[in-house]
């Protein structure tokens, strides 16, 4: 009891510790083993039907962060974090997509064709008969979910992000050439270190009292 106790604990004052952070230590680098925690955990995201309709694009190359700087509307976390996520969904995805996510089912599970045919029948006239502007409003929709998801696991790991909207995606497409991906981003989370003269990181966090954020039926 104790022991459980103290993890609630230590994922609160992570959170506790977790800011928009406003300037990174550019000279400060994730490791392999932190990148390869958010590539896990970023697999790991609770996405619709389970399809994984979103990708996430690591960015180190620092001249190339440093052309999308004008693109975030000049926001230096882009270029001096250690690492640029974007988060992306992709541009196209129709029935074959579905197809490929249940093969991978009965893969990795053994479930009998019989089993997941109804499902994956519906699936795949449901996706195909939606528009593709429907399908990126559902996609983008579900790339705030991966970010909330890595947004926590940073902050458990100790590595600063800053989450981002403020961003031209087009422009951010065409610096990353996402469109020969099949990729459109959505989001934007650069990750490192935070400076040691980031003024926002000695602010005291402002958040509504429990009272009023909560409420219970």
């Amino acid at each position: 009891m104790q022991a459980h106790k103290t993890f609630n604990m230590n994922i609160i004052e992570s959170l506790q510790w977790r800011y928009a952070t406003k300037k990174f230590d550019s000279t400060k680098k994730l490791s392999k083993e932190q990148l390869q925690v958010i590539k896990e955990a970023f697999n790991l995201t609770a996405t619709s039907y389970g399809l994984q309709a979103l990708s996430l694009v690591i960015v180190e190359n620092q001249n190339l962060r440093e052309q999308l700087v004008p693109h975030a509307f000049n926001q230096r976390q882009v270029a001096d974090a250690s690492h640029l996520l974007v988060l992306c969904y992709p541009d196209h995805f129709d029935g074959k997509d579905v197809a490929n996510y249940f093969d991978r089912i009965v893969s990795e599970r053994k479930t009998p064709e019989e089993t997941i045919k109804p499902f994956r029948d519906f699936l795949i006239n449901d996706f195909d008969s939606k528009s593709t502007k429907d399908k990126h409003a559902s996609f983008a929709k579900q790339t705030y979910i991966a970010l909330g998801n890595l947004l926590t696991v940073c902050a458990l790991e100790k590595i600063d992000s800053c989450p981002m909207e403020g961003f031209v995606p087009s422009k951010v497409d065409e610096v990353l050439d996402l469109a020969s991906k099949n990729l459109k981003s959505a989001l934007l989370l650069p990750v490192g270190f935070r400076a040691e003269d980031d003024f926002m990181a000695k602010e005291k966090k402002v958040r509504k009292p429990l009272s009023e954020i909560i409420i219970e039926i």
